[in-house]
């Protein structure tokens, strides 16, 4: 899809991913006609505002206050929206064990009330940010983000094809909550937390994010679920690479929390397609955008006993690879 004239729309848009994508959009797509920043803290939309209004594209941008969990709010705010990037979610881990009715309310009530406000608006495309959480999930957090996953891939079923996709990704670095900030936090206590000594995540930069979502809004078919091939790290690994001096305790795993994360599950493997430097995992009625892709992209075949997981990669950042990762998120004041 070409954005040439085009009205964005992200929710969730105040968080670490929407403010980054906004500098993004004023940047590099400045003949969009209208970017809205829909999100509920009032607070952070003046802060944005504050650094943002001297931008020479400032006039394009709209502020919306509302919720996802809204639909009355939604209806009005989708109106001649063509793109909608759907980042708003609730996503603390321990928070959801504890709070499971807030995180159904928001991530896949809150879903829902996308799809049909975006439905009812006749937005022509609708990208939904997901988490390597989502895969065989154990937690609850996790459990809402599949559900949200199945509802915008069914949801071309009922809307329409060429309407609604999820792009699925592991911990962004730097982002708010994630694990490199607070071990940067804690460089000069003299020692780092760490749950389990084998622990592996995925990683991707808040660019590389940014990238893939603009490769989805240009791309995607309608249904899918879009997978980088990410490198993963050890969570010691990152500790030793921002002092290696302090001393690591090792707590033991908190509730929810997995050793090694999953993008792509054994299960999920039958509908998978490689093409290159991503993978896409296709809806049951895949004939149409299994031959989209095949004719779109130079697919390989994936083995009946594939999964992708931070254990298995084959690719892993090491110590000196994460130095310069850290080093770079100082140099941004992250």
């Amino acid at each position: 899809m070409n954005l040439n004239n085009k009205t964005l729309l992200i929710t969730g848009g105040t968080g670490s991913f929407g403010k980054n994508f906004i500098n993004y959009l004023l940047k590099n797509h400045s003949n969009l006609k209208k970017i809205i920043i829909f999100s509920r803290d009032e607070l952070k939309q003046y802060e944005i505002k504050k650094t943002l209004i001297k931008n020479k594209f400032f006039s394009k941008l709209r502020f919306f206050l509302g919720d996802v969990r809204d639909y009355q709010r939604l209806l009005i705010a989708f109106k001649n929206v063509d793109v909608v990037i759907h980042a708003a979610a609730l996503k603390q881990i321990n928070t959801a064990e504890y709070n499971p009715w807030e995180f159904i309310k928001t991530n896949i009530i809150g879903g829902q009330n996308i799809i049909e406000a975006s439905n009812y608006n006749k937005v022509k495309k609708v990208i939904a940010l997901s988490t390597d959480k989502a895969s065989s999930p154990i937690n609850l957090y996790g459990a809402t983000k599949l559900c949200s996953d199945k509802l915008f891939t069914s949801a071309n079923h009922f809307f329409g094809e060429g309407s609604f996709s999820v792009v699925r990704y592991g911990n962004v670095a730097g982002s708010r909550g994630s694990v490199m900030p607070l071990f940067m936090s804690q460089h000069d206590t003299g020692f780092f937390n760490v749950t389990d000594k084998n622990m592996t995540r995925f990683n991707i930069s808040l660019k590389e994010s940014i990238e893939l979502v603009m490769w989805s809004i240009k791309n995607c078919y309608g249904g899918e679920i879009v997978v980088p091939k990410l490198p993963s790290y050890k969570i010691v690994d990152l500790a030793k690479s921002i002092n290696n001096k302090s001393k690591i305790n090792f707590t033991g795993i908190r509730e929810g929390e997995k050793i090694h994360e999953e993008m792509i599950s054994l299960s999920e493997s039958l509908n998978v397609l490689d093409i290159g430097n991503k993978y896409i995992i296709l809806p049951y009625n895949r004939k149409k955008i299994s031959y989209y892709y095949i004719k779109k992209f130079n697919v390989k075949k994936i083995k009946k006993s594939f999964s992708y997981n931070s254990q298995n990669n084959s690719k892993f950042l090491s110590i000196i690879d994460l130095k310069k990762i850290i080093k770079k998120l100082k140099s941004e004041n992250i």
